[in-house]
């Protein structure tokens, strides 16, 4: 802080203000003087009138004399007028350690609240524990200079001892007590600072408060802001300084902190299996208070974007490292390949957590999030959220991942939601779920029991159930390479988790379907039997894979209350039953006394209805399910 230095010793001030009350009288004699005829002046006056000429020694000597006078009352005036004003700019304010004030003639400090404010890391300390003290204000109005002491309720003694960070500010000695003050040091200008002070181990100090004064600038300043009182305990077992995942909450989303959670609005303090991170600018707007917590599979990780594609995104990871115990890193990704490690930085008060199958890590920084393109705590960004395994303390590819449906300023807090599932993805999951769960099924079925039908029709030079079933089935693996090729396009890379690896199951094997019915032999040949039973269980494998991978995939969009996951698990029980419907009634009729063309008539009848129920059944289901993927 510059400063007007000026200091004159009191018994100096006193001295010449008595030569300046003679000098006054003086000039009250010489303006009464200068009224009388110049005949009756005193005659080194008339000598020094504007105009005269002095021609003698003498009378150069008293003009000389008087001038000095004029000069002396002029230098005394300013001295006992202006207030004396004494500057710190370095620090050094070991004078105010006693009753915090700045020493200044005719300054008073601000009445009004304090913007800026002194808080501590926890309510209790201990004999001998660090305690982490902030100081801190708006951002737009940083402070220029400070003194800050602990002292015992009660008590104008500073006790315990401070440290600080490098070159950040000075250490005093107050009271003959070595850093037990901490001041700012030449050209500070900062809106918020970390200290770490320690209590004394040798005394039993009862309720410690922190005090500090603040200048804004060099009229403003304030004297004697206070934390909260820290309540002494002399419990010897250490308190922990992890958190447990029940600590972190859902509470004052939107309020106070953007809250980002999946599902959708849970809360990790009720629901174990809510993947949850949050972000609380401080008072400030230097520091960034960060949560997040899910269940513990080797790591989670949120990250800041510009789109609501991974790459060139700044990321927070959570992860269990090789001793079991969960730890903070920071990375950056630059494509789809593995994040690259970043330094910590500023981080601190970290706590991590890692039990009953949940980690969860907590931290507060004042590293700028920084991505390509774009800086700053004030610009918005979208979140996104990882999970997946580590080994021996390394993250590995994510199992799943969700973003944010919006960008957003961290400035400005709100519950946000996930983003809106892109709609080539959703094209993806409704090709798949209408090859798989009606064309393929409705081929199947016409291939099983309604052979009979139709009889002697043909179309093409074959059979019009062999002719459908083709189609059909053909429609289906058109349908489901389609599909795979939307998938791949969107994702251009491989994403984890059994979803990828059975879909790409059910393309080989769709492939390698139609390739076999192709190279079959003819129906009167000896190793006809092979290709049936191959045919057959390779249509069972890929509807089994098929819907293994629905369901994988369905779990991914599914919002908390798991709607799509039981309307699927309806339209495969629906599927299911039909099928043991079908075959029983099968076995009925074959077992039952008639003729053949009575049999064949039943079983038309009887399997014509259940499988024209089953279809309406299906397209109810069908349809349910695509309008719940529609407005994911």
């Amino acid at each position: 802080m510059t400063r007007v230095y000026l200091t004159t010793p009191g018994s100096r001030i006193s001295k010449y203000r008595r030569s300046l009350d003679t000098l006054l009288k003086q000039r009250q004699h010489l303006s009464i003087s200068s009224q009388l005829p110049a005949v009756l002046r005193p005659a080194h006056q008339q000598s020094c009138d504007t105009g005269a000429r002095c021609f003698s020694l003498t009378r150069v000597m008293s003009c000389l004399k008087n001038n000095l006078v004029a000069m002396d009352l002029l230098v005394l005036l300013l001295l006992c007028t202006v207030s004396p004003v004494r500057g710190y700019r370095s620090g050094l304010v070991i004078d105010s350690c006693e009753d915090m004030h700045l020493h200044r003639s005719g300054l008073s400090p601000q009445t009004a609240p304090s913007p800026f404010t002194v808080t501590t890391e926890h309510k209790r300390y201990r004999l001998g524990e660090d305690v982490k003290v902030e100081l801190q204000g708006p951002v737009s109005t940083p402070f220029t200079g400070f003194l800050l002491e602990a002292r015992e309720v009660g008590n104008e003694t500073p006790v315990g001892s401070f440290a600080i960070p490098a070159g950040a500010a000075k250490l005093l000695t107050c009271s003959q007590r070595p850093n037990s003050a901490v001041s700012h040091r030449s050209g500070f200008n900062s809106s918020y600072i970390q200290v770490t002070w320690k209590s004394e181990p040798s005394r039993d100090i009862k309720g410690v408060q922190f005090r500090a004064s603040f200048v804004q600038n060099s009229t403003t300043f304030w004297v004697n802001v206070t934390s909260p009182v820290l309540t002494f305990t002399n419990r010897r077992a250490a308190r922990s300084a992890v958190k447990s995942a029940g600590s972190i909450s859902s509470a004052s989303c939107g309020v106070t902190k953007v809250c980002f959670s999946q599902p959708p609005n849970c809360d990790p303090a009720v629901s174990s299996s809510c993947y949850f991170m949050s972000a609380m600018m401080l008072p400030g707007g230097t520091a960034v208070r960060y949560e997040m917590t899910g269940p513990n599979e080797g790591y989670i990780a949120f990250g800041f974007s510009a789109d609501q594609i991974m790459g060139n995104d700044d990321i927070y990871v959570c992860g269990v490292n090789s001793n079991g115990q969960a730890g903070v890193q920071h990375m950056y990704s630059t494509g789809r390949s593995k994040p690259e490690t970043r330094p910590l930085g500023n981080v601190y008060n970290v706590t991590t957590s890692v039990q009953n199958g949940v980690i969860s890590c907590s931290f507060t920084t004042t590293n700028v999030i920084s991505i390509q393109g774009t800086s700053g705590f004030n610009q918005s960004y979208y979140l996104l959220f990882v999970h997946g395994p580590t080994s021996s303390g390394q993250i590995k590819f994510h199992t799943d991942d969700f973003s944010s449906n919006k960008a957003i300023n961290i400035y400005s807090p709100l519950a946000v939601g996930n983003g809106d599932f892109p709609d080539i993805m959703k094209a993806h999951g409704a090709l798949m779920l209408i090859a798989w769960m009606t064309t393929a099924s409705l081929g199947m079925m016409v291939a099983r029991y309604l052979k009979k039908m139709a009889k002697g029709k043909r179309m093409y030079n074959k059979d019009l159930w062999f002719v459908v079933h083709v189609a059909v089935m053909c429609l289906t693996v058109a349908a489901t390479i389609i599909a795979f090729i939307l998938a791949f396009s969107y994702a251009q890379d491989w994403s984890g988790g059994a979803h990828p690896v059975l879909g790409c199951l059910v393309m080989i094997l769709s492939l390698i379907q139609p390739i076999g019915a192709l190279l079959r032999c003819g129906p009167q040949h000896h190793l006809r039997y092979l290709f049936n039973w191959t045919h057959f269980l390779n249509a069972v494998a890929i509807k089994s894979l098929a819907v293994a991978a629905i369901f994988t995939g369905l779990d991914r969009i599914d919002s908390d209350d798991g709607w799509l996951m039981k309307v699927m698990g309806g339209f495969l029980a629906w599927e299911v039953l039909f099928i043991i419907m079908l075959e029983v009634h099968d076995w009925i009729v074959k077992h039952r006394d008639g003729t053949a063309d009575q049999m064949e008539s039943a079983l038309l009848r009887g399997d014509g209805c259940l499988i024209i129920v089953y279809l309406l059944g299906n397209l109810c289901f069908l349809v349910a399910l695509l309008v719940g993927i529609g407005q994911k």
